[in-house]
């Protein structure tokens, strides 16, 4: 299990980038074409350090967990602070990076509940779909 994601992990994860449409259409046939290495290295150059940080801070894109709904894969790319989310159904990719937990940063956001209509419904079953590179 890697660092980030064990029970005493000492991180949080923040959203980098979400794409919707068509962009995000380009991004799974990227993967269907090439693999999820190639949509890592596709994505990673929207990640703008510390700016794409304070951001997601700043706008509450801070989570404890990876968000991923019913229709949602999942790669985590071994090695890296990168997960990958996306959803055909819903037509959308998330890139997602660690961020160690510091005395500074509040409260994580909570992932979608399952009773809350706007977001996309949680799966108790994340695990059988994470995919590690």
């Amino acid at each position: 299990m890697a660092e980030y994601e064990s029970k005493n992990r000492t991180s949080r994860w923040i959203s980098v980038a979400f794409l919707q449409g068509a962009e995000a259409d380009a991004v799974v046939d990227l993967i269907d074409r090439s693999g999820a290495s190639a949509a890592f290295d596709y994505l990673q150059p929207l990640d703008l350090g510390e700016a794409t940080t304070d951001t997601a801070l700043e706008n509450g894109y801070v989570y404890d967990r990876i968000p991923a709904g019913r229709t949602d894969h999942i790669i985590e790319h071994d090695g890296s602070p990168y997960a990958l989310t996306y959803s055909r159904t819903f037509r959308y990719v998330s890139l997602l990076r660690w961020h160690p937990l510091e005395s500074a940063l509040g409260p994580a956001r909570n992932a979608p509940r399952r009773d809350d209509v706007w977001a996309a419904p949680r799966s108790t079953r994340l695990a059988d779909r994470t995919v590690t590179l």
